[in-house]
């Protein structure tokens, strides 16, 4: 079964995920409450690097294949602080991305800082890169109010595979030992990650297995790291830690990866 969202269905999700966040925002006795999965913003804080990145993404969206950085965002940039503005502000942020995502389509090339990656650089890429974005971002809203829900199954499931993709693949040289990490979901799906002086690349497992393979490649350090789909992408992004997940293998190597940054 295929892991990948299609185009209308991230645009779709994109559009649910925006509006569970204004939900969390609507529904903050405080925009000023520290977000405790970004302890460095506010409520408020979150939502100004909600809006304005998409308003951002929206317009290097619409400047098309030729564009050569992320653009300025579109309208406005700043989020008012009175409770119905900003949500219209919000949902205005959300309209100018689906607008120039639909607009352009999912094949049209698009600049993005994921160049040395599996991921392509279109903006089909970059519909899935927000709608992951938007996720766990609506995760720290949540949390912040006091009502954490997971990420819907499919898009945890695409999420996983994305982040795999984008931010964990490479043509920069990995500078340790050649190595595998491969990551199982409870839901029954697996990929693993390749690591050598080639890069880091990511290939589909063709069954779930419950650890490392052993695949007959000496000379490998391997781990493994299994767990629901949602806990995944909160271990990824750093909103619950990697030791909520089932570890197996060598559990240096995602210390490793962790201080590792293949987009550099």
């Amino acid at each position: 079964m295929d892991t990948t969202l299609d185009f209308p269905d991230l645009l779709r999700w994109i559009d649910d995920r925006s509006t569970a966040f204004r939900a969390a925002i609507a529904a903050a006795p405080d925009l000023d409450v520290t977000v405790p999965t970004c302890p460095e913003w506010t409520l408020i804080d979150l939502a100004q690097h909600l809006g304005e990145g998409r308003r951002a993404w929206a317009a290097t969206v619409a400047a098309g294949p030729d564009a050569t950085a992320k653009a300025a965002p579109l309208g406005e940039a700043t989020a008012p602080r009175e409770r119905e503005a900003l949500l219209e502000w919000l949902a205005g942020s959300t309209r100018l991305l689906l607008d120039a995502l639909r607009q352009a389509g999912p094949d049209r090339g698009c600049w993005a800082w994921w160049g040395k990656s599996q991921s392509p650089l279109t903006c089909a890429a970059v519909a899935r890169r927000q709608l992951h974005e938007i996720a766990v971002h609506t995760y720290d809203a949540q949390l912040t109010v006091g009502a954490p829900q997971p990420l819907p199954e499919q898009v945890a499931l695409d999420g996983v595979e994305e982040f795999l993709t984008t931010v964990c693949t490479t043509t920069e040289a990995w500078p340790h030992a050649p190595a595998v990490a491969d990551y199982h979901v409870t839901e029954g799906r697996s990929w693993r990650n390749s690591l050598s002086a080639d890069g880091a690349r990511l290939d589909r497992l063709p069954a779930p297995g419950t650890g490392p393979a052993d695949d007959g490649i000496p000379d490998v350090v391997r781990a493994g790291a299994r767990g629901t789909a949602n806990a995944l992408v909160l271990a990824f992004y750093d909103r619950i830690p990697l030791d909520s997940l089932e570890l197996d293998g060598d559990r240096g190597l995602f210390d490793q990866l962790v201080e590792w940054d293949p987009q550099r």
